[in-house]
C-alpha cells in the first residue's frame, strides 16, 4: 500500500525589485538599450535611449580620464592603473618581446555588488 508524502512546505523568498527583465540577458549594449527603454515605459524613443547610453559611457570615460576615477554609489568604483613595462613572449613563435608600460582601467564593485554574485 503506497503512503501519500506531504507537500512540502513552501520557503519564503526575498523579493526582489519588480523588473521583467531576464538574468544574464543584458551582455550587450543592445540589450542595455533595450531593457532601459523598456524599464522607461516606452517614454523615451529608443534612438534617445540609446544617445542616452552612449553619452552616460562618454561622461564616463572623460570623467576617469581627468580624475583618474568615477564612484557610482552602491555599484563600485572605476580607477586608472599604471601597468609596467615588462617581458612577454609571442605565442606563435614563442620569441621574447617587450611590452610597453601602459594605463588601464580597474573595476572594484561594493561588498554589496560582490555578494550578489
Amino acid at each position: 500500500m503506497a503512503t501519500k508524502k506531504a507537500p512540502k512546505a513552501k520557503t519564503a523568498k526575498k523579493s526582489a525589485p519588480k523588473s521583467n527583465w531576464k538574468a544574464g540577458a543584458v551582455n550587450t549594449k543592445a540589450a542595455l538599450v533595450k531593457e532601459l527603454h523598456s524599464s522607461l515605459g516606452g517614454n523615451l524613443s529608443a534612438k534617445a535611449t540609446n544617445q542616452l547610453v552612449d553619452n552616460l559611457f562618454e561622461i564616463l570615460v572623460q570623467s576617469i580620464k581627468k580624475n583618474k576615477r568615477f564612484a557610482v554609489p552602491g555599484f563600485g568604483t572605476f580607477n586608472v592603473r599604471n601597468r609596467k613595462a615588462r617581458t612577454g613572449r609571442n605565442p606563435q613563435t614563442g620569441a621574447q618581446i617587450k611590452i610597453k608600460a601602459s594605463k588601464t582601467v580597474a573595476f572594484k564593485p561594493t561588498p554589496k555588488v560582490k555578494d550578489t554574485l
